[in-house]
């Protein structure tokens, strides 16, 4: 479904992506952990063309492209297969969560309003927010506005969802309804790619664990693998660490 292979990305203190190659299949929930520093988000943030990559290639659903020098018509083309959800929301604070979740649909997809209005609830139903169509993000908790942000995730019927650490601004006692959210994402088939802190959930839902430190991944397996019988000693060390600090 999708492969990376030798991404690299350069700001110009050093690399902070060092060859990077990653294979993802339909369905597949992907677990990125690491500490902070090791390059997690860019990875992310340049898979969706929110960063510009160096170097490397990526295959999509059979099509390959060189990072670099990929033209803006196909950057297009293929974030219409993916969404994100980032660590803050990025809500529209002056529109309604049934505004922010139909806004792209209308404005970049021109999809008739009526359509999009309907696909808005449907998705705010799902995510548990049926009460709270006409609220603005400072009526919501934090909890809620990322499952607004989960939900215009959702609109646009993505073939994969990039989460970059979507419980990380959020209290301990609202982290709980996302993560459950994203379960319910999980068993429904959704291929998603999380970068998080969040042990217990890259344990239990994820089927694919990736572990990286310094722009590179040092270790990668099925999560019973990571968790029960981690190869590498950096692994094992972080995996000590974040257990002892949760």
């Amino acid at each position: 479904m999708l492969e990376i292979k030798g991404i690299h990305k350069d700001f110009g203190e050093g690399e902070v992506l060092k060859g990077v190659d990653l294979s993802v299949d339909k369905g597949d929930v992907i677990a990125i952990l690491g500490p902070s520093g090791s390059g997690k988000t860019t990875l992310l943030r340049c898979m969706n063309f929110l960063e510009t990559a160096d170097g490397g290639t990526m295959c999509f659903d059979g099509e390959e492209f060189t990072f670099g020098h990929i033209k803006k018509k196909d950057i297009a083309r293929l974030r219409k297969k993916t969404a994100f959800v980032f660590q803050n929301y990025n809500l529209f604070l002056n529109k309604t969560a049934l505004q922010n979740v139909t806004e792209g649909l209308i404005v970049a997809r021109r999809i008739p309003k009526t359509e999009a209005v309907a696909t808005g609830k449907k998705m705010l139903d799902k995510v548990g927010l049926s009460e709270r169509y006409d609220y603005y993000p400072h009526q919501l908790s934090g909890g809620q506005q990322q499952r607004v942000a989960i939900a215009r995730a959702l609109a646009t019927d993505p073939e994969i969802i990039y989460f970059d650490e979507p419980t990380s601004a959020l209290d301990p006692e609202l982290t709980g309804e996302v993560l459950e959210v994203m379960r319910q994402l999980a068993d429904d088939g959704m291929t998603m790619l999380v970068v998080t802190h969040e042990l217990g959930f890259a344990r239990t839902v994820s089927n694919k664990v990736i572990f990286m430190e310094d722009g590179m991944v040092v270790e990668e397996g099925s999560a019973e693998d990571i968790f029960e019988h981690p190869k590498q000693e950096r692994t094992r060390e972080f995996l000590r660490l974040e257990t002892k600090g949760n």
